[in-house]
């Protein structure tokens, strides 16, 4: 699966252009998530970087018990490697909404 298509880049915010939103107003754009367990990603921001990957700003719950706000690169939700062949999915049927913590 593509976790960054088209539509997505096209509707994402770029970096810190939301930074004068507070966080519980923010609009999550995109949702990743570990198909297989813990593992979501709820991203509000991103942009390509030079090299030409993309870094995303989002809230963040790795399952460990305190979900956070910070950064990710798709380079690294591409690298996990799960098992069955498996990897990080883009949730096709998220729709843009704001957060609520």
């Amino acid at each position: 699966m593509q976790l960054l298509n088209k539509e997505t880049k096209s509707i994402l915010p770029a970096l810190y252009s939301t930074e004068n939103t507070p966080c519980h107003e923010k609009t999550i754009v995109c949702k990743f998530f570990n198909p297989m367990g813990a593992g979501t990603w709820y991203i509000a921001e991103g942009s390509e970087q030079e090299d030409g990957d993309w870094l995303f700003f989002g809230y963040c719950d790795l399952g460990l018990g305190t979900p956070e706000w910070g950064y990710v690169t798709l380079s690294e939700l591409e690298s996990v490697k799960l098992p069955f062949g498996l990897g990080i999915e883009r949730d096709i049927y998220f729709s843009p909404e704001t957060i609520s913590l």
